[in-house]
């Protein structure tokens, strides 16, 4: 059940220790929540996914008719992706959030990378944060359109 909170943005970046380790420009941040039980195919399914989301106007059309037409790789919009293990938060009971759903890292870790891997094999335009590291992610969304992906 692998989710990603996909936010597209005019700009995003993110800082580590008081420094900018990624940034992008127009495009796509995702956060990325990974589950114990993910693996490949819900990888695969989530870069399909985000890479193929019609989200940006079409350039194309006028903006008014057709706000939503467009995936990022089809506007040369950027990715940032950061791992989020919040996601995989479970929040059904009491006012503490349980992260107990969530893969521990010597799994999530992995598949974070491969992840970012395999979006690279497909579109060349994607930076990212730092597993497991106090991260301070800066954005502007663009809409705002945020969308929870999850298989």
């Amino acid at each position: 059940m692998m989710r990603a909170l996909v936010q597209r943005v005019s700009e995003a970046s993110v800082t580590v220790d008081d420094e900018t380790i990624a940034e992008i420009g127009s495009g796509l941040l995702v956060f990325v929540g990974v589950y114990p039980q993910d693996g490949d195919a819900e990888l695969n399914w989530l870069v399909d996914k985000i890479l193929g989301l019609r989200i940006f106007p079409d350039p194309e059309k006028p903006a008014s008719d057709k706000p939503m037409n467009a995936s990022v790789m089809d506007v040369g919009g950027e990715l940032l992706v950061v791992s989020q293990f919040t996601l995989a938060a479970d929040t059904s009971k009491g006012k503490r959030p349980s992260f107990g759903t969530a893969a521990p890292p010597e799994h999530a870790e992995p598949l974070y990378r491969r992840f970012i891997d395999r979006v690279h094999e497909q579109y060349p335009k994607v930076v990212s944060g730092r597993f497991g590291a106090d991260m301070k992610v800066a954005l502007v969304n663009d809409g705002p359109v945020t969308f929870l992906l999850e298989r």
